[in-house]
């Protein structure tokens, strides 16, 4: 007696017809993972469906069976890029887990602008390696640039925010975000970090818009090719969709391009404890480069 395939029911009312089936769901998953470390249990089979919708559409294919045929069985580099706007999760907003953004302030910022003024050296380099729609790296420029005062241009470095997702880096670079949202900073970040542009909209000042550089890039890359090493590393909320050996490999890289004595800010909710790295935990979801 052979097996019954289930399907996924995401018939639409347009006749688009995105059902998923069982192999195709592992196939694309299987991919998934490989290209971009996502790991999606079978219970994320109409999420897939619903989230994919919009990429089968505009490339007119009249089911999810043929975008797969004819797109992800031998994806090209436009076809992983839109696989990954689509699947990624870019859930985030301003203030998320706020305790960091003060300990990076009350803590880190003091001690490394003391270093640098012992060595002679004036730059703080900083990396949001998930940076979505943008709220995190332009939460810690304002950082940045409200302790930094009125010597701010007396440091180098900057401040780069990478995401694996194109669309996401679209909405980070306007910097256009809901005023009610905005306003969850502080009062004082609000007025001087941001101008209203009406319809309950508000917009990152220009002066903070410079000091973040916002490029693509995948965290399974066999290389990080930075320059210089990051006196602090932001990948928050991120490792908690990777499998054990996926997250072990990424820190890894991560501890590779941190400055020693450097921190890396996970999510409250993640732990790289027991991955066997040169991190040390500092406080929750803090670790530091020994």
């Amino acid at each position: 007696m052979h097996a019954v395939e289930q399907r996924a029911p995401a018939t639409r009312a347009d006749g688009l017809n995105m059902e998923v089936s069982v192999a195709e769901f592992r196939s694309v998953a299987s991919l998934v993972q490989k290209t971009f470390g996502i790991h999606l249990p079978e219970t994320k089979r109409a999420m897939m469906s619903c989230r994919m919708y919009k990429v089968v559409r505009a490339a007119g294919c009249g089911s999810f069976a043929e975008f797969y045929r004819k797109h992800l069985t031998n994806p090209t580099h436009e076809a992983l890029s839109n696989l990954a706007n689509a699947l990624s999760t870019n859930h985030t907003y301003f203030n998320r887990e706020d305790s960091h953004f003060w300990f990076f302030r009350d803590e880190v910022l003091p001690e490394l602008i003391r270093h640098q003024q012992r060595v002679g050296r004036r730059d703080i380099r900083v990396w949001c390696a998930a940076s979505s729609s943008g709220e995190e790296p332009y939460t810690l420029a304002m950082v940045i640039r409200d302790a930094l005062g009125s010597s701010a241009g007396n440091f180098q470095g900057g401040l780069l925010a990478t995401d694996i997702s194109k669309n996401a880096l679209g909405k980070a670079r306007k910097g256009i975000y809901p005023s009610d949202g905005a306003m969850e900073l502080p009062e004082s970040y609000y007025r001087k970090f941001f101008r209203s542009v009406g319809d309950g909209m508000s917009e990152v000042v220009p002066e903070i818009k410079s000091e973040v550089t916002f490029r693509r890039f995948n965290l399974m890359n066999q290389r990080y090719p930075f320059k210089q090493p990051f006196h602090a590393v932001f990948c928050r909320n991120v490792m908690i969709y990777f499998e054990e050996d996926t997250k072990k490999k990424v820190v890894e890289r991560i501890y590779d391009v941190t400055a020693p004595g450097g921190y890396l800010f996970v999510g409250m909710a993640e732990t790289i404890s027991g991955l066997g790295t040169g991190f040390r935990a500092v406080c929750p979801g803090v670790y530091r480069k020994v």
